[in-house]
């Protein structure tokens, strides 16, 4: 297990880490953590790691982009005293080129979402030494539908940034590959994008493997 006692970890990303949590804050009792994944994985820690006593945050907000993470990076995150980073954007700067194409000006292309996550990253790093990178998805296993393809780039994306500043990486989209062999997707988004309960716990499962949570763990 990567996560150390007392650790504060932080997650941000847009409506699919939202999911309804507190506002401003996004930590504390009545669902301040939303009911998506950043719940499910605070669950697990403190049902099978309460001696961590891991702090998390929910920093997600409905309908952000790249360029929005921007905007209030210095007070959702470099403000905010964190041990753990975790990043997942870039649906939206996908989507938006697609459900609003004449609407240029909130389309975020590839080369402004690459500058500016590396951006990101790359100054917090010296302040944050843990950051995790999770793919932006679609959930879609015909490769070849066009957002499906676009958005696999921006994963790609992702996934050369997490390599380049050393992050660990989540790839949702393979995550969510695996369970497409099985399932139509609209079983698990009726959009292909807001994962249902199955879909959320996809990723809360995901990330833990990534940070080597350990299932068969006892008190």
């Amino acid at each position: 297990m990567l996560l150390e006692k007392g650790q504060k970890l932080l997650f941000i990303g847009d409506s699919v880490t939202d999911c309804e949590r507190l506002k401003p804050d996004g930590e504390g009792l009545f669902r301040a953590l939303g009911n998506g994944y950043v719940s499910f994985i605070d669950g697990w820690l403190r049902a099978v790691y309460p001696e961590l006593e891991i702090r998390v945050v929910n920093k997600g907000i409905n309908g952000n982009t790249v360029r929005d993470l921007k905007e209030r990076w210095q007070e959702d995150v470099l403000d905010q005293n964190i041990d753990w980073l975790s990043i997942m954007v870039g649906i939206n700067d996908v989507w938006r080129q697609y459900d609003s194409p004449f609407i240029k000006d909130t389309h975020v292309y590839i080369d402004e979402y690459e500058s500016t996550l590396t951006q990101l990253v790359s100054s917090t790093k010296p302040q944050v030494a843990n950051i995790v990178l999770m793919t932006p998805f679609y959930i879609e296993n015909n490769d070849n539908d066009q957002m499906r393809r676009t958005m696999d780039q921006y994963g790609d994306v992702v996934k050369k940034i997490a390599n380049e500043n050393n992050c660990i990486l989540v790839d949702t989209q393979a995550a969510f590959n695996k369970v497409l062999h099985h399932l139509y997707p609209a079983s698990l988004a009726w959009d292909r994008v807001h994962p249902d309960t199955a879909g959320h716990m996809i990723l809360a499962k995901e990330f833990l493997n990534c940070i080597g949570f350990d299932w068969k763990k006892s008190l």
